[in-house]
């Protein structure tokens, strides 16, 4: 019995400690993983980002830190951690080679959050799509199409190419082309545009609206009419500005060419 009590306490003596420390490092670490983790959350509210990446990104950070605390606990009772580093490598390697589509619309989710190329609300134009931004969620961004459609668009698809934000100034510039014909008095029709770009109360003073003759071209006589108005006000002015100019050149005798072909027949002459 004195050897077995002498070997326990040897065996007290030599591990106590450790196991002591080991648990002190599992509970502590824990608390702080936790602690880390829930203030990485609240940076993430404050910043305005999506509460189902918030919770997503939280738990993904509590994971990997109390993972770090076990290896530091197993550590301190002289586990030897290589080999599950090892697996814990490999495990990670395949899941990324599994889930390398996913994971890099996460990542460009994360991306599109951080640097904010455009918010909800906004109506943008991106990976061929465009539409109002419902949402930005952890692999896809939802739009809404014009005519009422919901589309989800991977966000590596939009982090990788072009994005176009209508929304993203308060002001616009509308751009419209209009042809007269070459025996028209093109003086006549440059008052005529400015009296009707005048008229609207939807143009802006400032910046100046730009009324210019652009190009000769092959049967027109073509100007350039660029008003800015505000964003919410663009395409009613398109439209209405387009209407108006065709009522009125009908009403001042102002031809609008239109691409047209003249053939000619000849009769030929039978050889007998």
């Amino acid at each position: 019995m004195e050897t077995v009590g002498v070997t326990i306490q040897g065996l007290i003596a030599a591990y106590g400690l450790k196991i002591l420390a080991a648990i002190v490092i599992f509970f502590v670490g824990k608390r702080l993983a936790r602690i880390l983790a829930d203030v990485l959350g609240k940076v993430m509210r404050r910043a305005g980002t999506d509460e189902t990446l918030v919770k997503f990104v939280v738990n993904l950070s509590f994971m990997g830190l109390f993972a770090f605390v076990v290896l530091a606990a197993l550590n301190q009772l002289g586990v030897q951690t290589t080999a599950f580093i090892a697996v814990l490598g490999a495990a990670g390697l395949a899941i990324g080679l599994a889930l390398q589509g996913s994971l890099s619309n996460f990542a460009a989710g994360v991306m599109l959050i951080l640097f904010r190329p455009f918010k909800v609300g906004d109506y943008i134009e991106a990976a061929g799509t465009a539409g109002t931004v419902e949402g930005i969620m952890i692999f896809s961004t939802k739009m809404k199409t014009p005519d009422n459609r919901e589309i989800h668009v991977p966000n590596g698809a939009i982090m990788g190419g072009t994005i176009t934000n209508y929304s993203a100034k308060d002001t616009r510039r509308v751009d419209l082309v209009f042809g007269c014909s070459y025996n028209d008095d093109i003086s006549k029709v440059k008052g005529l545009l400015e009296e009707i770009v005048s008229a609207d109360e939807r143009v802006l003073k400032d910046p100046a609206p730009t009324i210019a003759v652009s190009e000769l071209a092959e049967s027109s006589v073509n100007f350039i009419v660029r008003p800015w108005v505000n964003a919410a006000d663009y395409w009613g002015l398109y439209w209405d500005f387009t209407e108006t100019v065709k009522i009125r050149f009908d009403q001042e005798g102002i031809s609008i060419p239109y691409p047209q072909q003249d053939i000619y027949m000849h009769k030929v002459k039978s050889a007998a």
